[in-house]
């Protein structure tokens, strides 16, 4: 019976072993694919692959070339930390010395270490190196960078989401960034404020292009969310302007066109910061309005003040938000590019502006080499 009682004992101080050791090795992985903790795991992995391909090399170096060491450095390049590549390095240059001394000189025979040989594993080794050290000055591992950029860019495309607007009323935003990246300088932050009543818009088209442009347009994009809605409509391109000249950065300017519209009455207020006007379709006539707010951009001087243009939506009325990229070209001026934008938009006077957006953009402005946004709001009849 004591027997049983001590085989039962130690089989469960065994499972209670195994499960912290599962627990540990479970903890380390996660750690160390979020980039927390220490990269021995994959270390010790590389560590073993070099015997493994030196091995190889050895029985079969037709196959298995000396040159195949640079597997494992590549892959350390991308997952270790510097001070544990170069012990990787050094295995790696023992495992060469080994393979050159067993194969014999590289004059007496194929498949042996040759000066080339040495030259790209040293060569590969010193990109890794390079690849590591700006990895630990970041502070991000490639195996979170990539997620990290993805994580975002989906947090300004729902950040930039228009909210839903009460029947009778349209809105759609398309935005194109330069060179058909993810990150773009224009960007667009929405709110419905006053019990949902009115709906503020900001499309703001920061100075750059594309990536350049990209870093900056997300922190204005947070920082400007965070304002709108929160002051007063007329304070808030003051409060902006403020934030943006606090960054003093270098090139730190911005344009931006601010809508204040009321969606009963539709009634509305355009405040621009040295943006383009702002572009209103009259059902009654079939013509379109240049609508045009006064101020500086953003960023410039301070005390600067905003002053705005009034308007109104009737049944069948459209407003068109826009940045340079889409009327701006070397070929041709502003002008020429609003008359050809709103040429293109008669064309959806009849069927709707439903999904016109992006076809605008399309139509109008083939140069990818520039950020790219079009918002547009309608009345419905």
């Amino acid at each position: 019976m004591r027997g049983r009682r001590g085989v039962d004992a130690y089989a469960a101080r065994m499972r209670v072993s195994a499960h912290r050791v599962r627990v540990a090795l479970r903890k380390s992985g996660v750690d160390y694919f979020r980039g927390d903790g220490s990269d021995w795991v994959a270390l010790a992995g590389l560590l073993l692959t070099i015997p493994a391909i030196t091995l190889g090399t050895l029985t079969d170096p037709v196959w298995c070339a000396p040159a195949a060491l640079v597997l494992p450095i590549v892959a350390g390049g991308l997952l270790l930390r510097p001070a544990s590549l170069l012990g990787l390095y050094a295995a790696a240059a023992g495992a060469l010395i080994v393979e050159s001394v067993v194969l014999g000189p590289y004059t007496q025979g194929p498949a042996r270490v040759t000066p080339g040989t040495v030259l790209v594993v040293a060569a590969c080794g010193l990109f890794g190196l390079l690849i590591a050290q700006f990895r630990a000055r970041v502070g991000v591992p490639w195996r979170r960078g990539g997620t990290m950029l993805f994580d975002l860019r989906e947090r300004i495309r729902v950040q930039s989401a228009l909210p839903r607007l009460p029947q009778g009323w349209h809105r759609e935003m398309a935005l194109r960034p330069a060179g058909g990246q993810s990150f773009s300088g224009d960007f667009v932050v929405a709110a419905r404020t006053n019990g949902g009543r009115t709906l503020e818009v900001l499309l703001t088209d920061v100075s750059g292009k594309g990536m350049d442009a990209g870093s900056r347009a997300l922190l204005l994009s947070g920082a400007f969310g965070g304002l709108l809605g929160s002051l007063p409509p007329h304070g808030f391109l003051p409060a902006a302007n403020g934030y943006l000249l606090r960054q003093d950065w270098d090139e730190g300017f911005a344009t931006s066109i601010h809508l204040v519209l009321d969606l009963d009455s539709g009634d509305y207020e355009l405040l621009s910061a040295g943006h383009l006007p702002a572009l209103q379709l009259h059902a009654g006539s079939g013509r379109w309005e240049e609508k045009a707010g006064e101020g500086p951009l953003l960023g410039v001087y301070d005390g600067a003040e905003f002053h705005p243009v009034k308007g109104s939506l009737r049944p069948g009325d459209v407003l068109m938000l826009f940045t340079d990229g889409l009327v701006e070209a070397a070929d041709r001026d502003i002008a020429e590019g609003i008359d050809r934008l709103t040429g293109e938009a008669d064309r959806y006077v009849a069927s709707g502006f439903e999904g016109a957006a992006w076809h605008l953009i399309e139509a109008c402005a083939k140069d990818v080499n520039d950020d790219r946004a079009l918002l547009l709001i309608s009345r419905k009849t």
